[in-house]
């Protein structure tokens, strides 16, 4: 993965995995090619960066921000299960990596709480209550981040209408590298999620096509279930 990504934390530790081999690789761009989910965008009232690992999407919400899509770039993110170790929080991250690309003070907000998914969604919300009247936003994510946002969007803050977009980045740009086995596993977990965090109540239903989850179950029985629910 990008530099970007081993300089956000604070000890630059990268785990070290076994290759991914084609037929992983195979069933993995399945999984990404349902994962990703983008449309066109639209003037929006906010944009928000989910946080994680990935310095890229801070990156790539600026951009949005320069290219006027929306007046405020919210940055969410406390420490996660991949950052747990980074000296800084999330947003911390994502609002230096802004400020260098050229998004001012005046046009950051930061949340610093939030450790999932769900909570980059309901603590901006509670963030940007009596700030902003939040009728439309854009959420920026991992590429095979932004279709679960979406889910998650629309069911913790139905009232607002919500656009996803990420860093321009295919599988094998995204994924090659030392990090590729983490990054499939973390993929795997979060299509799992699709599903159960639907039945929970977390986000709206998002029926997975059969070839997508046989793809899926073919990579936990070849050992890329580090982050499935159990």
């Amino acid at each position: 993965m990008g530099a970007d990504m081993r300089a956000a934390g604070d000890n630059g530790a990268v785990e070290s995995h076994a290759a991914v081999d084609e037929r992983a690789r195979e069933l993995a761009r399945v999984v990404w090619d349902h994962l990703v989910l983008t449309g066109p965008l639209s003037k929006a009232d906010a944009i928000l960066a989910l946080g994680c690992h990935d310095t890229r999407v801070a990156a790539h919400a600026a951009r949005l921000w320069h290219a006027g899509w929306a007046p405020v770039v919210v940055v969410t993110g406390g420490r996660g299960k991949i950052t747990s170790a980074w000296a800084e929080t999330e947003a911390q991250v994502f609002a230096r990596v802004a400020r260098e690309h050229g998004v001012p003070d005046g046009a950051l907000l930061l949340e610093e709480t939030a450790t999932n998914t769900g909570e980059n969604i309901t603590a901006t919300r509670r963030l940007l209550d009596g700030r902003l009247d939040l009728r439309s936003g854009i959420l920026v994510a991992k590429p095979y981040m932004t279709r679960r946002a979406l889910a998650t969007a629309r069911k913790q803050w139905p009232e607002a209408d919500w656009i996803a977009a990420c860093p321009d980045l295919g599988y094998d740009a995204y994924g090659t590298g030392d990090d590729e086995r983490r990054f499939v596993e973390l993929m795997v977990g979060d299509l799992q999620r699709m599903e159960v965090y639907a039945e929970r109540g977390f986000q709206v239903p998002m029926p997975v096509p059969a070839a997508v989850w046989a793809a899926y179950e073919e990579l936990v029985a070849l050992g890329f279930d580090r982050h499935v629910i159990r």
